[in-house]
């Protein structure tokens, strides 16, 4: 018969359909085990990851918590040198300034 007109169905022995069936559930419960361990095996590597993130996110915070005291440290510096009116200060109150920031 052509492409068109395609055969009518033939009845197939129950038997045969039985063995299908029961060959594609074996295959089924075969692969749950194996599926089981691969989606415990992705979720250990997420977590991972996720710690992994977390602890270099924590070893970052100091640093820019020690890079904004740096930089406060150095903006009061940079200001100390002149008095409000603009007038440069004499070295002794800079070290003594400089002496300050460093106690505390």
């Amino acid at each position: 018969m052509s492409a068109r007109f395609p055969r009518p169905p033939t009845a197939v022995n129950c038997q045969i359909t039985d063995a299908a069936a029961q060959a594609s559930n074996v295959k089924v419960l075969g692969e749950a085990p194996a599926m089981a361990v691969v989606a415990v095996n992705q979720a250990i590597a997420h977590a991972s990851g996720i710690l992994w993130e977390s602890a270099t996110s924590s070893q970052q915070q100091p640093g820019m918590a020690g890079q904004a005291a740096v930089n406060q440290g150095v903006t009061q510096i940079d200001d100390a040198d002149s008095d409000a009116d603009g007038q440069a200060r004499e070295p002794a109150e800079l070290e003594t300034l400089i002496r300050q920031l460093k106690s505390g």
